[in-house]
């Protein structure tokens, strides 16, 4: 089974499990990956029936089924773009530096691929952001060496294809529907493909009933979606984010998490994607590889292999419990616990390597001790925050 089939079997599913919403997301992803207007049609008129008063499922379950077996049958045949070893970017002994500062970034050695998320964690101040700059041009740097690894004419065509987000953008004029139009015109998306491009771009970020609204009326994250959403229209190769998750409740950054690793591993129009975020955990599950940064020095995990470039001795867990220091002493002495930090009423203990979870459990479930959370870190950037 091809890489294409395996992903539509799966988008299929959706319409069993009623995952609607996410299945519209899909959708308008495989019409993109057409490049058809008539499919860009055929969608959009979808879309359009789905705003209206709905009451039958079946027929729904019918139109989505239908739809998807004819994109089937439309990208079958197509070359798959998306493959191992394909790089984007690497970065060789990068450095940036200040005359007038004592904080230095680097040196950074990093590569991404086609199809993957890097993630940068790291307290405030620790030179995401300047890595960031200095990978799209903003920044020059010290010393060390960038590499763009996609075919690009000239600086133009490289911003074109290599687009940074800031946290802050600037405010524009107009409504969202008019700028993402005239993103499309910048772009040589002309006529009827210009409008119905923009339509579905809209729909594949949630912003269709927000339209008409221009930048004062939208919310930072819906702001943060209009970015993305006039980026796409770009046809990028690598997108760079500065804390895309900020401001956003729990149920939107994981939504958001989910439109990046879908929209990173189309299997036509893949590309890469380096995010920043302070929302370690969600970062962690979504990217390929993590760097932590601090006071600019970065340390790296790969979790396609789990290996890491900071040997990891240690079995690290972080719990929630009603026991007081002492009592968890006492219980977990006998597993060698070599230090019980506590952080804002969260407890860390530190194990000898050869201890496990389920050693840990079995402690846990012999005293009793009554547990309301429990996280291991041994492989997770949460432990470089320990003091």
């Amino acid at each position: 089974m091809t890489l294409f089939q395996t992903e539509f079997e799966e988008i299929r599913k959706l319409i069993e499990y009623e995952d609607f919403n996410r299945l519209i997301k899909r959708i308008i992803d495989l019409t993109l990956d057409t490049e058809n207007i008539i499919f860009y049609r055929k969608t959009t008129s979808l879309l359009d029936w789905l705003d209206s008063p709905i009451k039958d499922m079946n027929e729904k379950k019918e139109r989505f089924l239908s739809i998807l077996n004819d994109l089937y049958i439309e990208l079958s045949e197509r070359p798959v773009i998306l493959s191992e070893n394909d790089l984007l970017l690497s970065v060789y002994n990068l450095i940036k530096s200040y005359k007038n500062s004592s904080f230095a970034l680097g040196p950074i050695n990093m590569e991404i691929e086609k199809g993957k998320i890097v993630g940068l964690v790291g307290e405030n101040g620790n030179g995401k952001t300047t890595l960031l700059r200095s990978l799209c041009g903003e920044l020059k740097p010290t010393n060390g060496k960038i590499n763009y690894l996609f075919p690009y004419k000239n600086d133009f065509d490289l911003r074109s294809k290599l687009i940074y987000i800031p946290q802050r953008t600037p405010s524009w004029q107009g409504s969202l529907l008019s700028n993402l139009r005239f993103t499309a015109a910048s772009y040589g998306i002309t006529g009827e493909e210009n409008i119905l491009t923009v339509e579905l771009i809209i729909a594949r970020m949630g912003l269709r009933k927000y339209r008409n609204y221009k930048w004062k009326n939208l919310s930072s994250g819906y702001k943060m979606r209009f970015e993305l959403a006039r980026a796409l229209l770009r046809k990028p190769q690598l997108l760079l984010i500065d804390e895309p998750l900020a401001n956003l409740d729990i149920l939107a950054q994981q939504i958001v998490l989910d439109d990046f690793r879908d929209i990173a591993r189309s299997p036509f129009r893949p590309l890469g994607i380096i995010l920043s975020s302070q929302q370690l955990y969600e970062v962690e599950k979504t990217s390929d590889a993590v760097i932590f940064l601090k006071e600019g020095q970065p340390r790296n995990i790969t979790h396609d292999t789990d290996v890491t470039d900071i040997e990891i001795s240690q079995f690290i867990v972080e719990f929630e419990s009603e026991w007081n220091k002492e009592q968890l002493n006492n219980a977990f002495n006998q597993l060698g616990m070599e230090k019980l930090q506590i952080n804002g009423g969260t407890y860390v203990a530190s194990f000898p390597y050869k201890v496990d979870q389920n050693s840990f459990l079995k402690i846990i479930l012999e005293h009793e001790i009554p547990i309301t959370y429990y996280r291991n870190i041994s492989n997770s950037t949460r432990r470089f925050f320990l003091s």
